[in-house]
């Protein structure tokens, strides 16, 4: 079948999955810094104050979608390992690779994808 991955494209999208895997390693670490709670005491204005409380929900919510990115990460370099990597986890047809090449972290293909989308 023409979407079956070859071994060269597994090889390419493992090599993508651990380089995302450490780029969101480190900003998992920067955005701990930016969701540290705001110090209610600390002596600045109001807006200061409610400025920073925003900023910190801000960096909450990435951090949540970061961590989320990350699970779907490591769930796909693990799909790798037990071959099941590139196949959608709601059809079972392949996700295809030009799909993966831009999300190699992708769990469903673009028609599954698409669904769950529209609710």
């Amino acid at each position: 079948m023409d979407d079956e991955l070859t071994e060269t494209q597994i090889d390419e999208l493992r090599a993508a999955l651990e380089a995302l895997e450490v780029e969101l390693t480190a900003s998992l670490k920067s955005a701990a810094e930016g969701a540290k709670v705001v110090d209610l005491d600390q002596p600045i204005g109001r807006v200061s104050r409610i400025d920073a409380i925003q900023q910190q929900k801000m960096a909450e919510a990435s951090k949540e979608k970061q961590q989320l990115r990350m699970g779907q990460v490591r769930v796909a370099l693990a799909a790798m390992e037990s071959g099941e990597y590139g196949d959608c986890r709601s059809c079972d047809e392949p996700i295809g690779y030009r799909r993966l090449r831009a999300r190699p972290e992708s769990p469903f293909c673009l028609r599954c994808q698409g669904g769950r989308e529209r609710g």
